[in-house]
């Protein structure tokens, strides 16, 4: 079991997390989850340009009166996949997923997670 490299980076995991409280088909802001994550703008466009291409999150745009407007929510397929990633941390956690032997502390060559030696 492994972990989707898509949504484990730590701020894509927030928006992720943020986007998944909301009710399925339930909407937010741009300003309104920039503000809640405390991000800046760009960070947080970056972040979820790389979920939308990864088909996880809908962003959809609009006027109010001349001022646009950007709101975002979980696809399905989006909701899905968070629900996988969670469940795969969870079971990492309880120790029912064992981890592949490259992703232990430590290199390969004699080396603790400190870079000294063993």
């Amino acid at each position: 079991m492994t972990l989707d490299d898509r949504i484990h980076q730590p701020t894509r995991l927030r928006i992720m997390a943020a986007l998944a409280a909301l009710a399925p088909e339930s909407e937010i802001e741009f300003t309104a989850l920039r503000d809640l994550l405390g991000l800046t703008d760009g960070n947080l466009s970056t972040h979820l340009l790389r979920l939308e291409e990864a088909g996880y999150i809908r962003v959809r745009k609009t006027f109010v009166g001349r001022k646009p407007r950007t709101f975002l929510a979980l696809t399905p397929y989006g909701r899905a996949a968070f629900e996988r990633y969670r469940a795969a941390l969870v079971a990492l956690l309880s120790g029912q997923s064992p981890l592949p032997a490259d992703s232990l502390p430590g290199d390969h060559d004699g080396s603790d997670e400190r870079g000294g030696s063993a």
